[in-house]
């Protein structure tokens, strides 16, 4: 059903029980993400409440559990609690404390679209069931989006299916509210058993099941934090999960309420895992990756990341300001109104943003652009014109660089090209490689600066300590700037710390700054570099498999000395 057919009228509004998944933000549904961008409230638990918000939208007034999401409420002990924040507001939470279905009818009934989201899916959530009734004696309509059960998507994610050819029992048990009788009808069975609990209670349920007639030997697998970076799994049995946990330092830990799935039952077994487990053995799993770059720029560096099982970190390195004086700027926008330039060159995201700024100042839009030639030197610069209503004429049909764009860039000709001019806005530190090729082609050129770079604020403390202390994995540095830049305002990053550059003149710089070079990529692109880098953490984890070593970040081995410039 479309958003439309749900659209809230003035006396009456609609409910969406939404299940926001495992934790992963990709496997929110379509019909998830419509309803969230149609949401005039969000009513969401703590533990969600970052899956859905990226999706709702601007000004949407948010509720959020006000407990600690590792303390699970006692059996019968009611709804969580939940605190109104607004939206649009970087205050703190205002403290208005209700229950859920108080909340989420009050704004139903006052004309407004709710999403209820809940962990999981809706249909196995006991506080979303009675806020569902309770909508239903109240005459609110509502309608209910499935979401991926954390019983179902966690152990897919950490490689153990539940069922194979034989087609076994599969059981699921909350162990938090389960009975006695409840324990003896799975203990009775030899399926798979897939059990909630927490991290320090995962002993108590296997001694259960144990009691209840399986066998101590009976293979099991725990994880915590499934679906995300933080993922971890152990595989042990039941009579030996206790002294597992134990060995691995997680027990005691102030984190024993985490909640985890373990799943019970002879197909669980680590020979199994060892050849299913997908998601733990990406590249870069659970690596920190600093991307010194502006938040337009990282975006799609840090979704490839992802994809290698990375967390990146965006922190700016430089800030853009408008040009000293801004006459050269305006006489070049007036130009392209009154038909100075044959072509207009864009080489960075933040040319286009300010020359479209320049054109909201004069009332102009996209259709100033009629009868210039366009060209943008890469496919982020190229969508940020499409965005302004522009497609691009000419784009780098290989390296995306400014050489890039000369080896396509047509040469001047006088009986083709009416106008021998282009008009060129860029950075006050760019280099003359374009406008050097273009006078070679034949071109006059209008090198116009319209922005400046400086170098940006330096980042929070919690990250400047990070960077210094080794709580980075990995840093990516995308240009020589990036490197001065970041140490200038952070500091040095630490000797564990894998160093990549884009390319030997940053790989330079870095070496200067007393840092070791560790990945480089085999052309200058930023994509390319991300592989360079996942190819490292892949080679990393084979040889600590190959060698019987446990697989860790670079983060986790910390020696003492700084790093210092390599000498080989």
């Amino acid at each position: 059903m479309s958003p439309t057919a749900l659209s809230a009228g003035p006396d009456h509004g609609h409910v969406t029980f939404l299940g926001a998944g495992p934790g992963d933000p990709g496997l929110l549904t379509l019909r998830a993400v419509e309803a969230l961008a149609h949401a005039d409230v969000l009513v969401a638990e703590h533990e969600v409440l970052d899956v859905v918000r990226q999706h709702a939208r601007q000004g949407v007034s948010e509720v959020h559990t006000d407990t600690d999401p590792s303390q699970d409420p006692a059996p019968g002990a009611g709804a969580p609690q939940l605190t109104v924040v607004d939206g649009t507001s970087t205050t703190a939470p205002v403290p208005a404390v209700r229950d859920a279905a108080h909340l989420v009818m009050e704004a139903a009934r006052g004309g407004r679209r709710v999403v209820r989201a809940v962990s999981g899916d809706p249909g196995l959530d006991t506080y979303a069931a009675e806020e569902m009734l309770a909508c239903a004696a109240a005459g609110v309509p509502f309608e209910v989006v499935p979401g991926i059960a954390s019983a179902v998507g966690v152990p897919a994610y950490a490689g153990v299916p539940l069922r194979d050819a034989q087609g076994a029992d599969v059981r699921f048990v909350d162990a938090r509210t389960a009975s006695d009788r409840c324990w003896t009808e799975v203990g009775a069975s030899d399926g798979t058993v897939v059990v909630s609990t927490t991290l320090d209670s995962v002993a108590a349920a296997a001694g259960e099941l144990v009691s209840a007639g399986r066998k101590p030997d009976t293979p099991l697998t725990v994880t915590v934090a499934g679906t995300t970076t933080r993922q971890r799994t152990w595989t042990a049995t039941l009579g030996t999960i206790a002294q597992t946990l134990k060995q691995a330092k997680v027990l005691p830990s102030p984190d024993g309420g985490r909640p985890v799935i373990a799943v019970v039952g002879e197909r669980s077994a680590a020979a199994q895992r060892d050849q299913l487990a997908w998601f733990e053995s990406k590249p870069l799993f659970g690596w920190k990756v600093l991307v010194p770059r502006t938040k337009e720029q990282a975006a799609s560096l840090s979704d490839q990341l992802q994809s290698y099982g990375a967390v990146p970190h965006e922190v700016p390195t430089i800030a853009v300001e408008p040009p000293r004086t801004p006459q050269q700027m305006e006489r070049a926008v007036k130009g392209l109104v009154t038909g100075r330039y044959e072509w207009i060159a864009f080489t960075s995201v933040n040319a286009v943003k300010a020359v479209r700024e320049k054109f909201e100042e004069y009332g102009l839009d996209a259709r100033a652009f009629a009868g210039i030639k366009v060209a943008a030197v890469g496919e982020q610069t190229a969508k940020a014109l499409i965005a302004f209503g522009v497609k691009p004429d000419l784009m780098p049909s290989g390296e995306q660089s400014a050489a890039g764009l000369l080896e396509d860039w047509p040469p001047y000709d006088p009986v083709f090209d009416p106008i021998d001019r282009v008009f060129l806005p860029r950075a006050d530190i760019a280099t003359e490689t374009l406008v050097a090729g273009l006078i070679e082609l034949g071109w006059e050129v209008d090198d116009v600066t319209a922005y400046r770079t400086v170098r940006a604020s330096p980042p929070p403390a919690e990250t400047r300590e990070a960077i210094k202390g080794g709580g980075f994995d990995a840093v990516l540095f995308t240009s020589s700037s990036t490197v001065r830049n970041l140490v200038g305002i952070a500091g040095k990053p630490h000797n564990v710390t894998v160093i990549a550059c884009i390319g030997p003149a940053t790989a330079k710089t870095a070496e200067e700054h007393g840092l070791r070079v560790d990945v480089m990529a085999p052309e200058p692109s930023v994509h390319k570099l991300a592989e360079a880098l996942a190819d490292f953490g892949a080679k990393r984890r084979a040889a600590a498999l190959e060698a019987g070593d446990p697989v860790t970040r670079p983060s986790e081995r910390r020696p003492g000395a700084r790093r210092r410039r390599s000498t080989t």
